[in-house]
């Protein structure tokens, strides 16, 4: 049965491919071939370069005693184990599965050598894979890939180098690198108008690596090793069953630069990128994102293009977050309501903090209100008003840049017409339907059948996020029990820090638990997004993105919000406490909740960032090592093949935990930089350290992607503009209930502007009935009357706050909508490229209706085509 699928499925590509032979297609592209005349040109003013000669540094070409290898396919072979029965019928089975692939692969029309590796009682065999020309033209126009029409001098840009020129200082920033990748006017492949494209004269040379990657890719992932309805169908499959072990391009060469002496153009694409992209240090220069993007595609430059855009945008919010701390540094020394506390000495007795705890001094905690003042003070309104409009900034110009790459790049269209769908989808989808936009008939998944699978899969999501607020509550009650434990020590300084010490280790436990359920709930969203039959790879990834978002984001975000707007908010009063299970609700800490806020964001965020950059520097190096060390004592001593060394290195694991750190902490930078001006400096020096490691990572540590085109950063870029927004609103409840910013302005205005006596004012006094039971009065941080009752000032406050959150956002959001209006989404010159290709189309194909005349009778196709046609 599955050598008749096969052949059925052979037949009707060779089918397809004689049909698009022999008649042409309506499609015109810009002819090339025949130029008009000199001030009519309509390509570009750029001259052309020779024919092939744009390629000759982007794929090495093969030769017939060293044929080109376009991917590599590994499994291992136990020789010299005993196998019992069910381990020999899974052995059997796989190699039937694998023999069954490598023959379906043969009838595609793939080469393969196979070379072998073996000692005593293992063996590892690589098969070699190449796709001859005939193979690539015809998926080259299925996959509909953009190929060259013509070559236009490189257009990259840089805002900053553009105003240190004007400025005439020098930049450090610029380094000329090698090999710069050209631009050009490009379309859709179409077999019979070969002839038209830049380069088709050379075979060789005419499809990218990358190109030719793609192309065995999508073989790869369509071919089938059984019944395709039951899912036994693609590489993906076999090499989760572990039929396969691996399956991977191979880079370009080793990573080490040839002998000194040598010219730069002699260095390799890798090579180039090891030299100038992924040493530590070029930290400070600019990344050469073409060439990111020759070498491993759209996808991952546009990753390296945002977390570069975005780094060079932290700088200013760095910098000005640096400065608000440094005032409160100043202003901690001379703040009257801070030398208040430190020079009460026994004035101020407070009320216990837990149940156990005992009375306390209010001097005792100078150190931590000192503390909070770094972060509490006018400046932090400034501040937090300055990153909300940063933030909003920051996308737009982000939208420009992405506009721009992306026509660069020639991806604009790509998500409406180029872009294919899935293999899993087209394989699982019961019936076809056209395609609104290309009119071609695809596999389809009826909408309303995959909302109902939403729907469903949201109610696991539900069920997830309601998981880890049972973990915050257990937070809770494991801080509020050991702040009980540690008050009863025996030592004074234990005892005297016990809410402090029961906050550290609640933040500890927290990220613990924020690690595990992470790894957890992403292998459960990866079931629940295929289970919804996404039509594209693109849909597929953002509808698993914003799942895996919506837990990180409750995962991450929870702890923060719950001490910046819920703790010490229901804990009542002295002799009427409110209670949790059983367990009175907790208070702030000495400092205030807003020091505690600042202490958590920096043990999740900082931590985070320690922990993700010691795994991405020692773990790939550790687990390189011993993936080395395995393979080389299966081997002699002699020098590794090329395929060998790349087996060697770590697998492609995507871009996803890649972007979602990086959200991650833009959340942390922006919903709570009221409580931590610091943070922006923080993510600097992250990312500095982020890039130059993801760029050593993925060339040097990794094995070669399969280079993927994209349009855009995807759903992450939704996402971001809702954390904006929603820092927004975050920090308005910051500033208005957490800070002491409005009482100290409402007592300015109502008792004294220096002041004086404002600590007494925000303590209220113990009811009578508690100090009788105690025997002593106590004060406590409130606004309340002497039995209790909220007083007048509270309810004052009350309505100053949410006047506040009111103003603050109407201002932040009517000057966002403004600067959104101002400035554009696309720029200028890119509509205006765009508008001169969609009429340089049409007066091409004006040009070409003009030659055929009104009978519409097409030419004969180019010799090179009907080659093409017979040799397929």
């Amino acid at each position: 049965m599955t050598s008749e699928a096969c052949s059925g499925s052979r037949c009707a590509r060779d089918g397809k491919l004689q049909r698009r032979a022999q008649g042409e297609d309506t499609a015109v592209l810009i002819d090339m071939a025949s130029r008009p005349e000199k001030g009519d040109s309509y390509g570009s003013t750029a001259s052309t370069s020779e024919p092939g000669g744009h390629q000759e540094a982007v794929c090495r070409a093969g030769t017939p005693a060293n044929p080109r290898i376009d991917f590599v396919l590994v499994w291992e072979e136990d020789l010299g184990r005993q196998q019992d029965n069910a381990s020999r019928d899974k052995t059997d089975s796989h190699r039937a599965w694998r023999e069954t692939f490598l023959d379906n692969l043969r009838v595609a029309g793939l080469h393969m050598d196979q070379r072998d590796v073996q000692d005593e009682d293992r063996a590892v065999h690589y098969v070699l894979l190449s796709a001859p020309w005939a193979v690539l033209c015809y998926y080259a126009e299925d996959l509909r890939l953009k190929l060259p029409l013509q070559e236009l001098p490189n257009q990259a840009s840089n805002w900053s180098a553009g105003w240190l020129q004007w400025l005439g200082v020098p930049n450090i920033l610029l380094e000329e690198v090698p090999d710069v990748p050209p631009e050009h006017y490009s379309c859709q492949f179409k077999v019979n108008k070969l002839s038209r494209f830049l380069g088709s004269d050379n075979q060789d040379t005419f499809f990218t690596c990358t190109s030719r990657h793609q192309i065995l890719f999508e073989i790869l992932a369509k071919t089938p090793y059984g019944h395709e309805k039951k899912g036994l169908f693609g590489i993906d499959q076999l090499l989760s069953q572990g039929v396969f072990r691996a399956a991977f391009p191979l880079h370009d060469g080793p990573i080490t630069a040839p002998p000194e002496g040598l010219w730069a153009t002699g260095l390799s694409q890798r090579q180039v990128l090891f030299q100038h992209w992924a040493q530590w240090r070029k930290w400070y220069k600019y990344q050469p994102l073409d060439h990111v993007r020759r070498y491993f595609g759209e996808k991952v430059a546009l990753y390296f293009a945002w977390l570069g855009f975005y780094t060079c945008w932290l700088l200013p919010a760095a910098v000005v977050g640096t400065l608000v701390f440094l005032a409160g540094c100043f202003m901690v020394f001379s703040d009257t309501p801070t030398q208040e506390v430190c020079s009460s000495k026994d004035s101020f007795e407070m009320c216990p903090l837990c149940l156990d705890c005992p009375f306390w001094l209010l001097s005792s905690a100078c150190a931590l209100v000192q503390a909070g003042r770094l972060f509490d003070h006018g400046g932090t309104v400034f501040f937090s008003l300055f990153v909300a409009l940063w933030a909003v900034l920051l996308l737009e110009y982000w939208k420009r840049k992405s506009a721009t790459l992306a026509y660069r790049w020639g991806c604009s269209d790509y998500e409406d017409i180029e872009e294919r769908p899935r293999p899993q989808f087209a394989a699982s989808a019961p019936t076809t339907a056209p395609n609104p936009i290309t009119g071609e008939d695809e596999p389809y998944f009826p909408s309303r059948s995959r909302v109902r699978r939403v729907l469903a899969g949201s109610v696991v999501i539900a069920m997830m996020v309601a998981v880890v607020v049972m973990c915050l509550v257990s937070i809770i009650l494991y801080r509020a029990i050991m702040a009980i434990l540690v008050s009863r020590s025996d030592n004074t300084l234990l005892a005297a820090w016990a809410s402090r010490i029961a906050s550290l280790t609640g933040s500890v436990v927290n990220l613990i638990f924020i690690l595990i359920l992470s790894k957890l709930y992403v292998a459960l969203a990866h079931v629940l997004t295929r289970w919804e039959m996404h039509r594209t790879q693109t849909s597929f990834e953002d509808a698993f993105t914003l799942k895996v978002f919506i837990f990180q984001f409750a995962n991450f975000y929870s702890s923060p919000i719950y001490i910046a707007f819920f703790k010490g908010r229901f804990v009542g009063y002295p002799g009427s406490y409110n209670s949790l299970f059983g367990v009175r609700n907790e208070e702030c800490a000495a400092g205030g909740c807003l020091i505690e806020l600042a202490q958590e964001l920096l043990v999740i965020m900082v931590g985070k960032q320690i922990i993700n950059n010691v795994q991405e520097a020692l773990v790939p190096k550790l687990k390189g090592w011993w993936q080395k060390f395995r393979l080389r004592s299966k081997r002699k001593a002699s020098a590794a093949a090329p395929w060998e060394a790349d087996d060697e290195l770590l697998p492609w694991e995507g871009l996803f935990d890649e972007y979602l750190e990086m959200v991650l902490q833009f959340g942390f930078v922006t919903i709570f930089v009221a409580a931590c001006p610091l943070a922006p400096l923080f993510a600097l020096l992250n990312n500095w350290v982020e890039i130059r490691l993801d760029a050593r990572k993925f060339v040097c540590e990794r094995r070669r992607p399969v280079a993927e085109r994209a349009q855009d950063v995807g759903i992450w870029l939704p996402i971001l503009a809702g954390i904006t927004r929603l820092a927004v609103i975050s920090n308005a409840f910051l500033l208005a209930f957490s800070s002491d910013f409005l009482p100290r302005t409402y007592y300015r205005w109502t008792r004294t502007g220096d002041l004086r006596g404002f600590v007494d004012f925000t303590l209220a006094r113990a009811p009578p009935a508690f100090a009788a039971e105690h025997n002593r009065t106590c004060r406590y941080r409130a606004f309340r009357e002497d039995d209790g009752h909220y007083s007048r000032t509270y309810w004052h406050l009350l309505a100053i706050r949410l006047a506040f959150v009111i103003v603050f956002e109407h201002v932040v959001f009517s000057i966002g909508r403004v600067l959104d209006l101002l400035v554009p989404d696309i720029p200028e010159s890119v509509e205006v490229k765009v508008k001169r290709e969609y009429y340089l189309a049409k007066q091409a194909l004006a040009e070409n209706e003009a030659l055929l005349g009104p009978s519409g009778m097409k030419d004969e196709p180019p010799a090179s085509e009907k080659d093409l046609s017979s040799q397929a």
